[in-house]
């Protein structure tokens, strides 16, 4: 597979000179886009959509029929791992995904094993690769899974959670069965991110959207070391080129240089977390993804425009850094404001990198 036309994302992840800094946004391909919403409607479902290979390619494609950006993002959702695993998951209108045999059973939790990727997942996998094809080398393709612990999260609640009391509960009570259920997982994702690479992603981001939610003791042993164990056994170069690995815990800006310790080669920042002090602390081992509040985006062009020029000061010119969100774009973003937002990324940083 040759190289995309537009690498500067790989060369940000892998810290090599750029002209300007890259960017792509967390959740690009969704429902702040009309166009998104009108795939979906034909589809019939949000989960017909993410298995439908062919569907899944002309979402991925379709911010990039729009904006400049630097890279795609492999359309699909965190949980199509643990429904392969036979939990059953679904959606319920104004109530997001739904597992009908959550983990509470003892029992169960023992059962649970790694499903094949390409057996279960075999439609994930169809996807990347029909993506690659579309995308005729012109940017890369960010392969991507949720966390082992994220996926526990759900998988032991049973869908979203506010408080997460039942996966805490068992974590306090039988850390046993987490610890299993967690090994598990990742197993998982290592196979099923690895079948994505083999498949044509050139680039895997790891989401530890719920890791934040734990103490500082319980995040190193119940997600931290999960994480790594997930970034020791990725494949790192296929055919000559390396793979670049981001790990993202949302809230994790305290274990920023624990993160950046376990191997990966970028580490994603939410909103909360300062660019330039970020950069001070692990900037000389990873290179950095974020992190504009993604609500930011409901300002004026004039405000939207400020703030990227402001994070993009604060990380400081040159490479080792990747411009995104905090986290997800939200479905309500006025379309226009991401076009203010990228080119005033390109622009600026070019001018800044020049200079």
């Amino acid at each position: 597979m040759a190289q995309p036309k537009n690498d500067t994302f790989l060369r940000a992840l892998r810290r090599e000179a750029v002209e300007y800094t890259p960017v792509w946004l967390m959740r690009q391909a969704g429902r702040y886009l009309p166009e998104y919403c009108e795939t979906r409607k034909r589809a019939g479902s949000f989960l017909q959509l993410c298995k439908s290979p062919s569907m899944a390619c002309e979402v991925t494609l379709q911010p990039l029929a729009r904006y400049d950006l630097d890279a795609a993002i492999l359309f699909s959702d965190i949980l199509t791992v643990p429904d392969a695993m036979g939990l059953g998951l679904y959606f319920s209108e104004g109530e997001g995904p739904r597992f009908e045999r959550p983990l509470r059973e003892e029992w169960a939790i023992r059962d649970l094993a790694p499903p094949d990727p390409h057996d279960h997942l075999r439609y994930v996998i169809d996807a990347v690769a029909e993506i690659r094809r579309a995308l005729d080398n012109s940017v890369p393709l960010i392969g991507f899974s949720g966390s082992p612990f994220t996926l526990a999260c759900y998988m032991v609640e049973g869908g979203g959670s506010s408080d997460f009391r039942t996966v805490k509960t068992m974590l306090y009570d039988r850390p046993d069965l987490l610890h299993h259920i967690l090994k598990v997982n990742a197993r998982a994702v290592t196979d099923y991110l690895n079948a994505q690479i083999e498949a044509g992603a050139q680039a895997v981001m790891l989401f530890d959207t719920w890791g934040g939610a734990l103490s500082h003791r319980a995040y190193h042993e119940f997600s931290l070391a999960y994480l790594q164990e997930v970034v020791a056994g990725l494949i790192k170069t296929r055919d000559g080129e390396a793979i670049p690995s981001i790990v993202f815990t949302k809230g994790g800006g305290q274990w920023l240089e624990s993160i950046a310790a376990i191997g990966c080669d970028a580490v994603g920042l939410d909103w909360t977390t300062d660019i330039g002090d970020a950069r001070r602390r692990v900037g000389n081992k990873v290179a950095l993804q974020g992190n504009l509040d993604p609500f930011s985006l409901f300002a004026s062009p004039t405000a939207v425009a400020a703030e990227a020029r402001r994070i993009v000061d604060a990380y400081g010119g040159g490479t080792g850094h990747v411009f995104n969100l905090g986290h997800g774009i939200n479905q309500f973003t006025p379309p226009e404001t991401v076009s203010v937002l990228v080119d005033t990324v390109h622009q600026y940083s070019r001018q800044i990198n020049e200079g």
